[in-house]
């Protein structure tokens, strides 16, 4: 990899044809892939960052997330045994699903990129005042 790309990525934009409002989740969703998808698709449409043609990445967000839930209600119910393989399909599943996140503007970092990150208020506008 060139040094050039290491590190840097570009700032997000709202999008040129946003949606306008949240669609229905899909038929072959899971209990757990259904509530992220409630959970998640309406503010990606508020902020205006998300085009019909991003929806299979929220798609397979959704399924990612919920699989990592289903799996650790799964073993919960088992009495918390833990299976090997279902580990390892869960932690996949939960990379994949933050590094999806991060490319939606789903967590702090690529939030501040967007530019959505909540603002604090100075109470006197000094730079050295600490609140």
């Amino acid at each position: 990899m060139s040094k050039h790309l290491r590190g840097v990525k570009p700032k997000i934009a709202a999008d040129q044809e946003p949606l306008a409002r949240v669609p229905k989740a899909p038929s072959y969703f899971g209990v757990y892939a259904r509530a992220e998808w409630k959970r998640v698709l309406p503010v990606l449409v508020a902020r205006r960052v998300i085009c019909a043609a991003d929806l299979a990445q929220v798609e397979t967000y959704c399924c990612m997330a919920g699989l990592v839930r289903q799996i650790e209600t799964e073993r919960q119910l088992a009495g918390g045994a833990v299976d090997v393989k279902l580990f390892g399909v869960q932690n996949r599943a939960a990379q994949t699903a933050r590094q999806i996140a991060a490319s939606l503007g789903l967590d702090p970092v690529s939030r501040a990129r967007l530019g959505t990150a909540p603002e604090t208020e100075d109470d006197d506008g000094s730079p050295l005042c600490v609140n």
